[in-house]
């Protein structure tokens, strides 16, 4: 996984840090084998993932703060400062109906 903090963008446009974000009841994660990829799952529409965007939402389970998984991927990935990048895919997923 590669997070680059240094092109993260300033602003924030939502996810606050005490945030529940909860997958969309309407979809389903699911890790792809054959692809070696994780997507969203739709009665419509599949939806290919990359690493962060799948580590992001895999932890979007209503139980884990903004904060925790940012903590979280942080700690997994050696890095500081994704706060932004996390917040950024968490926007763009409330966006698309992603997330509740």
């Amino acid at each position: 996984m590669h997070f680059d903090a240094a092109s993260a963008p300033e602003h924030h446009h939502s996810g606050a840090p005490t945030m529940l974000p909860h997958l969309s009841r309407h979809l389903r994660l699911q890790y792809q084998t054959a692809q070696t990829r994780w997507v969203l799952r739709s009665s419509e529409d599949t939806v290919q993932l990359n690493d962060s965007a799948a580590e992001i939402l895999r932890r979007c389970d209503g139980r884990h703060t903004v904060a925790d998984i940012v903590c979280e991927l942080e700690a997994l990935y050696d890095i500081q400062g994704i706060g932004p990048q996390v917040q950024e895919l968490l926007a763009e997923g409330m966006r698309r109906g992603w997330l509740d």
